[in-house]
């Protein structure tokens, strides 16, 4: 019985400490803070669910990959108006903790975008959003390039692409950049890289401390979540305004931020079990892929990131354009880790400049 209230209060207090300090990343959020004046909850399912007060979002088509270890991938595919040909598949790939509500903005922008005519791919990653739990071995970024992959195959198995990702979504394109070289070369124009980083994400600062393997909050939070995982779930409605307002700390950079784009944030965080995502701990602070970035020489590429980015400094960012020196830099003053909530309206032109440097090829690669 010792053993058992010791390891409970290793929950408790891994719960609390592992969530305060790693906000955004590992945080036990809570559904929602308290509503204030402006009713934050309905606005926060409209933004999940399809729309906003800026309209609807364009209608996407649910579908499912199987990866190569047999995980399930949930995916949507948004196509062009009936009877016009698309020129170009964007694939948006989110990042770690998170779902593809994160391209809540850039999904409707990106459809109404006249030309070039694009359609969009987009998936949750493995154990995130309503893709299957996987297995934590295969938690690995190594692995989330092969699902990548995979989802390439299925739902883009011909024709141009631009790829984006944001955080470890853009370490899973790294991933499948070393992976397979040849195929940047082959069949995608263009690549964004947002709020990323190509190596040495914990080496220092706040990652660095809560993404070593030496660190007993997060190893004992993982484990005591698979253990009892109704423990932890009673720590995150406990600690639910604490960790609203972390969430917001680690997630933007204006402390103004609309608060139901703060609740967004929070709602993909808490859909997500809590060893699901300690399971990806060993790899992110691990990741190396600079070696992979010169595949990408012969792509249009993006590297955007805000300067206020308490998870993975702007520095990573001048790190991964310094190896591709034909890509274009974007700092975000004041921003933090979700430019594409905080600064939708800079990201999408940014986004609209690659891509229209991306289209600018098409008459060689369909010559080609």
């Amino acid at each position: 019985m010792t053993y058992r209230r010791a390891w409970q209060a290793v929950g408790v207090a891994g719960g609390l400490a592992g969530a305060a300090a790693t906000g955004a990343a590992v945080s036990l959020a809570a559904r929602r803070r308290h509503r204030d004046a402006v009713d934050r909850h309905t606005l926060a399912t409209q933004m999940s669910t399809g729309a906003d007060d800026t309209g609807a979002l364009p209608a996407g088509t649910p579908s499912s990959v199987t990866a190569d270890d047999g995980v399930r991938l949930s995916c949507e595919e948004i196509e062009p108006p009936p009877g016009v040909p698309a020129d170009l598949t964007v694939v948006l790939v989110h990042g770690f903790a998170l779902d593809r509500r994160t391209w809540h903005f850039q999904r409707r922008f990106l459809a109404d975008l006249p030309d070039p005519v694009l359609r969009q791919v987009i998936y949750d990653q493995r154990s995130h959003g309503r893709s299957e739990r996987a297995p934590r071995a295969s938690c690995t970024i190594d692995q989330l390039g092969h699902d990548l992959a995979a989802v390439l195959r299925a739902l883009a198995p011909d024709g141009p692409l631009v790829l984006v990702g944001h955080s470890m979504g853009g370490m899973t394109i790294m991933a499948l950049a070393e992976q397979q070289p040849e195929f940047f070369a082959e069949r995608v124009l263009g690549v964004a890289f947002l709020a990323t980083s190509a190596a040495e994400v914990g080496s220092r600062g706040l990652p660095g401390t809560f993404l070593s393997r030496r660190n007993p909050f997060t190893r004992g939070l993982g484990l005591v979540a698979s253990w009892q995982p109704l423990l932890v779930e009673g720590a995150r409605r406990v600690g639910h305004d604490l960790i609203w307002s972390l969430t917001r700390r680690f997630s933007y950079g204006d402390r103004r931020i609309d608060p139901a784009r703060v609740d967004l944030v929070d709602s993909m965080i808490s859909a997500n079990a809590v060893d699901a995502l300690t399971d990806f701990v060993d790899t992110l602070g691990t990741h190396n892929r600079i070696a992979a970035l010169p595949a990408l020489a012969g792509c249009e590429v993006l590297v955007a990131a805000g300067d206020a980015d308490a998870l993975i400094p702007f520095r990573h960012s001048e790190v991964i354009a310094a190896e591709l020196p034909g890509a274009t830099l974007v700092r975000l003053p004041g921003v933090g880790h979700m430019p594409m909530l905080e600064q939708p309206e800079v990201i999408d032109a940014a986004l609209a400049d690659l891509i229209a440097r991306s289209a600018e090829h098409l008459p060689t690669w369909r010559r080609a």
